[in-house]
């Protein structure tokens, strides 16, 4: 693709380097920005770089946030006895939206996968036992909220041996309304909420 600019050849680069952008997606995007009122460009060069660069992930549950506590770990009016687990933060947003759960929350930040060599070390699992075994911790329940694929099931499972020792908790995971092999984020919201309100008690 040959450009008239060096600077619009830079600027489609950089935009078709994004998820699901190509080349022709890039240029569009950056003729509308080229043509926009330079102050709606320089409130998005803005807006993206106080994002990569002042956002923060919470200090209890690892969601992104803009303090050391997110909203839903510092709104006291939530059930502070259970707490969903998920792999990634687009399934506490993907969650959130079907308004059936009112819960706490725990991001992993991944699931195990030896072949891309993640390991359980990668992850926030140790975070996730200091949270539930902690002197005069609330947690009664544990949810595993994570997409059923062969590394969320070997993760669940990981995670349900790790926590097996500890009488007082319950280790329950999602109904299996979402696909075999589907991923949390793509679910429509009926069937995401209808399966964290049916979840099943994982065994040990």
């Amino acid at each position: 693709m040959e450009f008239p600019s060096k600077l619009i050849e830079n600027a489609v680069g950089e935009l078709s380097k994004l998820p699901g952008v190509g080349k022709k997606t890039a240029l569009r995007l950056a003729l509308h920005l080229l043509k926009a009122e330079a102050d709606t460009t320089a409130s998005l060069a803005e807006a993206l770089a106080k994002m990569r660069f002042e956002i923060r992930y919470c200090d209890t549950c690892h969601n992104i946030s803009d303090t050391p506590e997110c909203g839903i770990c510092a709104n006291h009016l939530r059930d502070q006895s259970t707490v969903c687990v998920v792999s990634d933060i687009r399934d506490v947003i993907a969650i959130e939206n079907t308004a059936q759960y009112q819960g706490m929350y725990h991001v992993l930040g991944g699931v195990i996968s030896p072949i891309e060599g993640i390991g359980p070390s990668d992850l926030t699992i140790d975070s996730l036992v200091e949270r539930v075994t902690k002197d005069g911790s609330e947690i009664r329940e544990v949810i595993l909220a994570i997409s059923p694929t062969m590394e969320g099931d070997t993760t669940a499972f990981y995670l349900s041996r790790k926590l097996r020792d500890l009488p007082e908790l319950n280790v329950s995971s999602i109904a299996r309304g979402i696909p075999m092999g589907g991923e949390l984020e793509y679910a429509d919201e009926i069937t995401l909420g209808r399966s964290i309100v049916e979840r099943q008690r994982q065994s040990r």
